[in-house]
């Protein structure tokens, strides 16, 4: 079948395989440094507690055949250790069948933690790598030239991410649809980045800039990504430009990153008809075809979604995570709260104690601490954090778990902080209080020397002290 592979986009492909692996190797990497304390058989939601009340086809995982920290750490790093792999080549290195084992254990891997992740694993991007690692299976190496249903897969995967955020957010905020979103917006996002400040301090009008470009780039450009070359080649490569527009603005995981790996399924690099042009073998072809049936046929849900007013957000339809729908900041938080742990060495607590604060890596904390750049890395507790202080509700399954591994000394939950200030002994009493954060003016930043500006609240968890 002529119409089945198209040679000129082999590079393409080559950049979208390496970019994805690499966003593997981090997602890997991420859950290897963080499970113990998080979801770990002493963490603050233990995934053996969780599978008892779940069945494999509720949960589907490794996991569901036994469950250690040792072997999830052996899992982890072995998927750190393949991404790396491949994202050095390997892929290339061995038969076509070879590497579509290798992408389909990446899958497995990866879902084998996302299944039985919890709230830590809830968010949009654990879905995204999964779908994207799912089609990279069916990608090809350098055996055979890229398979055109494929690369349509990527586009239409590239289209929902972008099409279905840009239309969360009309039928959202208000200040969408009157461009004041980003006045808001890079203060209150839930992980600022070293440029954040930069970006609120922008003149209005250039935030209403922003907010337009970015209708522009996720209603109009997703369209045009079905259009022949080069019109495709020109939407992708824009899109491409603004999710570096927002790398640079805040720290969104792997989101950006995997978006622009994306967009190389349609963004046709020259100089490729050398790398693969081979016919694809019959075997392929009929597997390539059925998968793509499949996508096809789960992505009535996704596309029914797209049209609905009551359109769900970063959600699966299935518990393989094949085919979802995507979308981010349908609402704007107009001030910015943050929970401020605590603690104390005094046994008896009077209105003189003293209280020290423990420092995050990524979230707001000591004001004259400048927001960090740690993206594509996920700091999962710190995300979850800014969930904590919108409401309450949200950290209720595992923010006292938390507050009691900090009273413990627990040494899997202190890796994941910044700043200790019991290094010695673990603390009497910890709480957790609320704050009112802000960015300093451009005076304030003269005077001061402090990239925020805070105000205390209340307390938001009452002491708790060691049993």
């Amino acid at each position: 079948m002529e119409w089945f592979t198209a040679p000129g986009y082999a590079l393409s492909r080559l950049v979208l395989l390496r970019l994805l692996a690499v966003v593997y190797l981090v997602g890997f990497l991420a859950a290897a440094r963080q499970f113990r304390a998080l979801i770990g058989e002493h963490g603050m939601l233990p995934v053996p507690r969780y599978l008892r009340y779940r069945t494999f086809r509720e949960a589907p995982s490794l996991f569901q055949f036994g469950y250690s920290d040792r072997g999830f750490a052996a899992l982890a790093w072995g998927g750190t250790l393949l991404a790396a792999a491949v994202t050095a080549g390997l892929a290339d290195l061995v038969p076509l069948w070879g590497s579509m084992l290798l992408w389909a254990l990446l899958w497995l891997l990866y879902l084998s933690i996302v299944n039985v992740g919890q709230t830590w694993y809830s968010f949009g991007w654990e879905s995204l790598l999964l779908e994207a690692g799912f089609l990279a299976v069916f990608l090809g190496n350098t055996e055979v030239a890229p398979p055109v249903p494929v690369l349509f897969l990527f586009r239409w995967l590239l289209f929902r991410v972008e099409f279905g955020a840009g239309l969360i957010k009309l039928r959202g905020d208000r200040c969408w649809r009157d461009l004041t979103c980003l006045k808001y917006h890079h203060e209150t996002q839930p992980m600022p980045g070293p440029l954040s400040w930069y970006f609120h301090h922008l003149p209005m009008p250039l935030h209403r800039v922003e907010v337009a470009a970015n209708h522009l780039a996720q209603l109009g450009l997703p369209v045009l990504l079905f259009t022949p070359q080069p019109v495709a080649s020109w939407a992708a490569g824009a899109m491409v430009v603004t999710q570096l527009w927002l790398i640079a603005s805040g720290n969104f995981a792997w989101l950006n990153w995997l978006t622009i790996a994306l967009a190389f399924g349609a963004l046709r690099l020259p100089g490729a008809g050398h790398l693969a042009t081979a016919r694809a073998p019959l075997w392929y072809e009929v597997l390539v075809l059925a998968a793509t049936a499949l996508v096809l046929w789960l992505s009535y849900w996704p596309a029914r979604n797209l049209l609905s007013r009551g359109q769900l957000m970063n959600y699966s339809f299935n518990r393989l995570h094949l085919v979802n729908t995507y979308g981010a900041f349908g609402s704007i938080n107009r001030i910015r709260f943050e929970v401020v742990l605590e603690g104390t060495a005094e046994e008896r607590l009077t209105a003189g104690t003293v209280w020290r604060e423990y420092e995050f890596k990524g979230k707001p904390g000591d004001v004259r601490h400048r927001p960090g750049q740690y993206a594509p890395y996920h700091l999962r507790l710190d995300w979850l954090m800014w969930f904590a202080a919108i409401s309450p509700v949200y950290a209720r399954p595992w923010l006292r778990p938390f507050a009691e591994r900090l009273l413990a000394g627990d040494r899997a939950t202190l890796r994941l902080l910044r700043h200790n200030p019991f290094p010695d002994a673990p603390p009497a009493h910890v709480r957790a209080v609320l704050y009112r954060y802000r960015f300093t003016s451009r005076q304030e930043r003269r005077a001061s020397g402090a990239w925020w500006h805070r105000t205390r609240l209340r307390v938001y968890l009452a002491p708790m002290t060691r049993l």
